[in-house]
């Protein structure tokens, strides 16, 4: 019997080392509380991106998912693990600007014998949108945790007329750039119209900066043609930085969310990011 057969809560396909590697198994191949929870939000990430692969390979009989700011690239070894390395032509690249990430990301992938499938690069998501290195076709972009404005330039990069990504899969963090402005402003801004009670105090500056961030990357993945759902990645109580955005394209170039978008930004005296939010 199979240790993925004893510890139930882990998928049949599943490598035993890859789990240990990636501190989801203890050493001893144990599941505790933490490392339980964290199999459970990873299957849960999972569940949502298995069905947009499926689709990319029966259309395509092949994909290419570029997942940005990878880390440690534990989201393109689930992937690759449980689903894609069953397909000759399935390819994960990972982009990552930290050299000794990128450099065990690889030597892990020739462990595991997964090198065919799996490739690694050290650069910026700016970097990755001029690259040759990158196939011209890019099928599913995903872009976790990734910081401030790199969700941004991952949306950039999968609207990329050469990439025109069938699919983004995002869980923004950190979002700075709007409450920023709406500090800078605030002395100019309250009183002058009773929206602006929603940045009043410190706390709502930030939380509702966040908010309006991703509602404006919302409007421009459907103003480029994506159907957009957003939904939770996991529960409250394990991480407030979790709303997650999927985005399929289903068609062109939509004016009326585009026109949404730039009064929004008027509204809230944001059109000094117009070029990063409405492109």
């Amino acid at each position: 019997m199979s240790q993925a057969q004893i510890i139930p809560e882990i998928k049949p396909q599943q490598s035993i080392e890859l789990l240990k590697e990636l501190h989801i198994l203890t050493r001893e191949g144990k599941l505790n509380q933490d490392t339980r929870r964290k199999l459970k939000q990873v299957y849960h990430l999972y569940q949502f991106i298995e069905p947009l692969m499926a689709d990319i390979i029966e259309h395509k009989h092949s994909l290419n998912l570029v997942d940005h700011g990878a880390g440690k690239s534990y989201l393109g070894f689930i992937l690759y693990d449980l689903y894609l390395k069953q397909f000759e032509n399935a390819h994960v690249y990972g982009i990552e600007t930290r050299a000794d990430l990128v450099k065990k990301s690889i030597d892990l992938a020739n462990r595991l014998g997964f090198s065919q499938g799996m490739h690694f690069m050290q650069m910026t998501v700016e970097e990755s949108i001029i690259t040759k290195e990158l196939p011209e076709k890019i099928d599913i972009v995903t872009a976790l945790h990734a910081c401030n404005t790199a969700t941004d330039d991952a949306i950039r990069f999968g609207f990329g007329l050469a990439h025109n990504a069938r699919y983004m899969v995002l869980v923004p963090c950190c979002q700075a750039e709007v409450a920023s402005i709406f500090r800078k402003e605030k002395s100019s801004v309250l009183g002058k119209t009773p929206l602006s009670e929603l940045w009043r105090h410190p706390i709502h500056t930030r939380e509702f900066g966040s908010h309006l961030t991703n509602v404006l990357r919302c409007l421009q993945l459907e103003a480029r043609g994506y159907q957009v759902t957003v939904t939770e990645l996991v529960g409250w109580e394990h991480s407030m930085k979790n709303e997650l955005i999927i985005a399929k394209k289903v068609g062109g170039f939509k004016k009326s969310a585009r026109e949404r978008q730039l009064a929004i930004l008027e509204q809230y005296h944001l059109l000094a990011l117009r070029d990063r939010f409405a492109y």
